[in-house]
């Protein structure tokens, strides 16, 4: 899953903080419904549904253990928003790169214009002390 897929699974703060939970390791579907549910004020039926959109999108994988599911973050989801991100960071780093490019012309354009004004300045000088009646 690359794109907007993802960023509409991740975009649910449920979830986010699922992800965030299972980035710390391999965690019980009970104990992620006890946490979660007690943050967001949610059922553990509730926790459950995000548990299961995040494995049928590829974010976690479940393993049973005994009678408990063991949850874990699938990093290759992850490392397929990264990817997807740094061919926007890509694109625009060129066109910062690019207006920083212009922007240093422009102030190497008004150092010199100063500097041929200061240089003219210096040949006619205007004298100001004397009044003119």
């Amino acid at each position: 899953m690359v794109g907007m897929e993802a960023f509409d699974v991740l975009g649910d703060p449920v979830r986010r903080r699922i992800v965030e939970h299972l980035a710390r390791g391999e965690r019980p579907a009970g104990e992620i419904a006890d946490l979660v549910g007690a943050e967001f004020g949610i059922s553990q039926p509730a926790v459950s549904q995000h548990l299961r959109v995040l494995r049928t999108s590829g974010f976690a994988t479940v393993r049973p253990e005994g009678t408990r599911r063991l949850y874990a973050l699938d990093p290759d989801a992850l490392d397929a928003v990264e990817d997807w991100a740094a061919g926007l960071r890509r694109f625009w780093e060129q066109r910062l790169d690019a207006l920083g490019t212009e922007l240093a012309r422009g102030a190497r354009g008004r150092r010199r214009a100063g500097a041929a004004r200061a240089a003219e300045d210096d040949e006619h000088p205007t004298d100001t002390t004397r009044r003119t009646a």
